[in-house]
């Protein structure tokens, strides 16, 4: 049984970026319905049970029942998304990376403002609900893109692309906020991004 990440911060401790109220529906009430519809999901797929989420994701086209295809595609998609997008926000983020990420940045992209344009506008210029991705492919090249709805690079790539960062741009994750104006979420979103830890991802890999 999969189970949503474990917060390491308060609801209210992303503030003035991310506020309270939308981190409790995010997390509380989003997050939670993907996590246990995707249980409900697997519970009629015992070929499944002990694989890992990037696994399942990766492989989507073992499964032959169409409604839980595409069951498990939204909300397995909607698991692995959501524990990665919490996962990689602090109180303490910001910044700039540095480490193996930096220097890769700066291979791939020229420096972090030149990725952070690339990145917001991939982001922004989701057209509806979807996310922004910075990924790592297996040799370690950095990659930004985006996705439609819970999709993401494991399911896209066939797990030749890694998501190291993601960025929610479904209307949930900042429209009590920032109404529609995704733009000034996903550019405050960059002020709680742990890049410390994702450089020992990136490192780690």
């Amino acid at each position: 049984m999969f189970k949503q990440i474990e917060l390491t911060y308060d609801f209210n401790q992303l503030e003035p970026h991310i506020d309270e109220a939308t981190m409790k529906l995010h997390y509380g009430k989003h997050h939670a319905a993907y996590t246990n519809n995707l249980n409900n999901a697997l519970k009629d797929l015992p070929n499944l049970q002990g694989l890992s989420i990037e696994k399942i994701l990766i492989d989507l086209d073992v499964i032959d029942d169409c409604a839980l295809k595409t069951a498990v595609r939204n909300n397995g998609g909607g698991f692995y998304n959501h524990n990665l997008y919490f996962d990689m926000l602090d109180p303490k983020g910001g910044g700039e990376p540095t480490g193996a990420l930096a220097d890769q940045i700066n291979k791939d992209f020229g420096n972090f403002a030149n990725l952070k344009d690339q990145l917001t506008k991939a982001s922004v210029g989701v057209f509806g609900s979807g996310w922004g991705w910075l990924s790592t492919d297996k040799n370690g090249k950095l990659v930004v893109t985006s996705t439609p709805n819970q999709d993401n690079p494991l399911m896209t790539h066939k797990g030749d692309l890694t998501p190291l960062v993601g960025i929610d741009v479904w209307e949930h994750a900042y429209y009590l906020k920032y109404k529609n104006v995704r733009a000034d979420y996903v550019g405050a979103i960059f002020n709680v991004i742990d890049w410390a830890k994702i450089d020992k991802v990136y490192t780690n890999r």
